[in-house]
């Protein structure tokens, strides 16, 4: 069995369930050690459940029954204390740091400052707080590496409306994808890659749930274009798709690919 991933050691972030679930088990039936962080916990102005410790200890067994190993650990992107802690967790462990999913987030899509101010915090602040936890540790081994930012159709596209939450959406998505290009430049002399992608709809919690589909109804019913349809006969994705893609990118077989926005969203940005 190919196992391109043998021997490192990947931290996901948002890894109880959905897409962060599935980076975890391609991952690691690619080879790869895993460290995973979730926050198991509710924030007040997202009005869909996120994940629980339950979803996490499920990514557990789902890892180790592919004959995986994965530290996991409860922790909030917002906190860099937090976020070193359970990477020194994995490192303790595993020795290692090699690639990194920065991929926790959220999708508010509601009116309110703490919808504006959570998503920033969480898929953007978080994202940058990640990326600076590992780079110390990835530039002092001087063997490489790749990082990948989660980012979305919607950081490519004006997607929402105007909400203050999805407006927050759509602007921390588009800042990730500032976050890579910088990231890019500055890690290059060390050999480590770092790229965007970009999924249209994807079948997860975040997505399938009463909120978001009211969420698109509403815009519907008063005319506004929901800016989620692709333009390949497919209404949503599912998280193995995107896994597909992220497992390639971090490979050997994407050595030389650094400071590119990948879209893997069935043509929805090109539609547009």
């Amino acid at each position: 069995m190919d196992r391109p991933l043998e021997g490192k050691t990947a931290f996901i972030t948002g890894a109880a369930r959905g897409q962060g679930r599935a980076y975890a088990v391609r991952l690691a039936t690619d080879g790869a050690n895993v460290i995973a962080l979730d926050l198991c916990g509710q924030i007040a102005s997202v009005p869909y459940p996120l994940g629980t410790a339950e979803d996490l200890a499920t990514t557990v067994k789902l890892v180790e029954h592919i004959g995986g190993r994965i530290v996991a650990t409860q922790g909030d992107v917002r906190d860099r204390a937090s976020l070193s802690a359970a990477l020194q967790a994995g490192l303790d462990e595993f020795g290692r740091l090699d690639i990194v999913v920065a991929n926790a987030g959220i999708a508010p899509m509601q009116a309110g400052g703490d919808g504006w101010r959570d998503v920033i915090d969480v898929n953007l602040t978080g994202v940058h707080y990640t990326v600076e936890a590992a780079i110390p540790t990835m530039i002092e081994q001087g063997a490489g590496g790749s990082i990948v930012l989660i980012s979305s159709a919607a950081g490519l596209a004006g997607i929402g409306s105007a909400d203050a939450g999805s407006v927050g959406y759509t602007a921390a998505k588009h800042g990730v994808v500032g976050l890579m290009r910088l990231y890019a430049n500055l890690l290059a002399p060390h050999n480590i890659r770092v790229n965007t992608v970009h999924p249209s709809g994807v079948d997860t919690p975040m997505i399938n749930n009463e909120h978001i589909r009211q969420w698109l109804a509403d815009m519907v019913a008063r005319g506004e274009a929901p800016g989620t349809g692709n333009a390949l006969p497919v209404q949503i994705l599912q998280a193995d798709d995107i896994a597909n893609t992220v497992a390639w990118l971090v490979s050997d077989q994407a050595r030389y690919i650094t400071g590119v926005a990948l879209p893997v969203d069935a043509g929805c940005v090109n539609k547009r």
